[in-house]
């Protein structure tokens, strides 16, 4: 039960992320470009599984693209906003279909199951 939440949580994100976008009027082609950036933190992993774990995490947190999201808003920048929404979009995404936290042992293991 609680990993449907999980995935109800990070669909709820998403749509989220999708409404503030598009009520913000910021650019689809640029969304469509930076969807799926986050995932380069993957490339963490050539060096071992407990560095790739840990790149991977701290860009797949919410932390920090909501951080970005703030930044946005505060000095009124439609691109930073755009780039914390996409992000925060990412997150969402990943959470929808149980791609989680990575652990250190293994890529595959996550804090919402094994992939």
């Amino acid at each position: 039960m609680n990993k449907i939440i999980l995935h109800i949580e990070g669909l709820v994100i998403l749509s989220l992320s999708l409404y503030f976008y598009a009520y913000n009027q910021l650019s689809w082609v640029l969304f469509v470009l930076l969807l799926l950036v986050p995932d380069i933190s993957m490339l963490g992993y050539v060096i071992n599984n407990k560095i790739g774990a840990v790149i991977y995490n701290i860009c797949h947190t919410y932390i920090l693209s909501i951080g970005v999201v703030v930044c946005g808003l505060v000095l009124s920048n439609q691109t930073v906003l755009a780039i914390g929404i996409i992000w925060t979009a990412h997150i969402g995404m990943d959470r929808a279909v149980g791609l989680g936290l990575k652990y250190p042992t293994d890529f595959k293991d996550t804090h919402l199951n094994r992939v």
